[in-house]
């Protein structure tokens, strides 16, 4: 399967609210009640499957296969998180993308993210064989 309707360049943002359940201290990733880097990493990667799964043909979605982030700032509860995904590359079923996170003083956190074309059906049936 080839992706010819998702290009280089292409672009999608998504954002949320810090709120207490998406802190460090309530994730169990830190003990600080500041924005969690789970958090974070799920809402790059949220920007980058929006921006795919409009343009998958019926029946396909996509996957996370890697994720490699920084996280540089703290954002504080009440805080809202813009992430922005880009795609890099394609190739074959793999989309290669360039990820940033801001809030409202700057850059939070950056790096790459990589996603596959799956067929839903297929994908499924090898799930429920490692059982």
């Amino acid at each position: 399967m080839e992706l010819t309707t998702i290009k280089p360049g292409m672009k999608n943002e998504t954002e949320e609210r810090v709120t207490d359940d998406k802190t460090a201290a309530s994730m169990g990733s830190g003990s600080l009640p500041v924005y969690a880097t789970p958090a974070m990493c799920c809402l790059m990667e949220k920007a980058a499957a929006e921006l795919a799964e409009k343009l998958m043909p019926e029946g396909w979605t996509t996957v996370g296969g890697s994720l490699a982030i920084q996280h540089k700032a703290p954002t504080p509860v009440g805080g809202t998180v813009r992430a922005e995904a880009e795609v890099l590359e394609v190739k074959g079923r793999r989309i290669a993308y360039r990820m940033a996170a801001y809030d409202e003083a700057g850059l939070i956190g950056e790096g790459n993210h990589e996603r596959f074309a799956v067929n839903k059906e297929k994908f499924m049936d090898k799930a429920a064989q490692r059982r």
